[in-house]
């Protein structure tokens, strides 16, 4: 009887707790309120969206809501088998005002932390550090079924469950383009844009790999889903 009380006890206070956090605590920073769109990356938002990779339908559910808002377009596609079997993939056509050299394939998790990244910093970064609006995102693709850096016997790219993708450059309103591979390392605005862009973007991803990372980064930036957020 003592210890069915105890527990009775125990759960009224979880859920008084969750109630509190739910009502004062910003969502933001609370577990128990559900991810938006708007949440800025915090510890609390990178694991809400680690945990819509076993949610399907919730990711999916927000990515229609970024539909509705003109923040993406984007079409479900069908599960796949073979070597490299995807499930709960969309191809990623555009980012609203947004546009991409290609469309790219993504795990819904990707897809939606690349639109976040978008419209919470890679667009306003184009204006206050470039001057312009950011109107073009040049990539090297997303699904790609290999093993990491093509290593017979390695383990499984991010590539292979299209869980990353490969950013090699924007493009502005006024008409300029900066390339990662040339921009990087270049003086002025570009320069700034792009160190701005890849840090500001970091904690959207579970690991964001750029030109100083090594040789094969170079050209673009990697923005993969696994990890906690590695930025190098």
């Amino acid at each position: 009887m003592v210890k069915g009380v105890t527990i009775v006890i125990g759960m009224v206070i979880v859920a008084a707790t969750g109630f509190w956090l739910y009502e004062r605590v910003p969502a933001q920073y609370n577990p128990f309120a559900p991810l938006s769109i708007d949440d800025p990356p915090t510890l609390v938002t990178r694991y809400k969206l680690r945990a819509l990779a076993n949610h399907p339908q919730a990711c999916l559910a927000l990515l229609q809501q970024a539909k509705q808002r003109g923040q993406l377009n984007f079409r479900s596609v069908s599960d796949t088998t073979g070597n490299c079997p995807l499930t709960d993939t969309v191809r990623v056509q555009n980012f609203g005002s947004v546009a991409l050299s290609s469309s790219f394939l993504a795990s819904c998790p990707l897809a939606l932390s690349s639109t976040m990244f978008v419209h919470q910093r890679a667009v306003p970064l184009a204006q206050s550090e470039f001057g312009s609006r950011l109107t073009h995102i040049n990539h090297l693709g997303s699904f790609a079924c290999r093993n990491i850096y093509n290593r017979e016997g390695a383990r499984l790219s991010e590539h292979a469950t299209a869980d990353a993708l490969d950013i090699s450059g924007f493009g502005f309103a006024n008409q300029q383009q900066i390339s990662i591979l040339k921009g990087w390392r270049s003086d002025g605005k570009g320069r700034e844009y792009l160190h701005a862009a890849f840090e500001n973007g970091c904690p959207y991803f579970g690991n964001s790999l750029g030109p100083e990372y090594n040789a094969a980064h170079a050209d673009h930036f990697h923005l993969g889903m696994r990890g906690y957020g590695l930025c190098r």
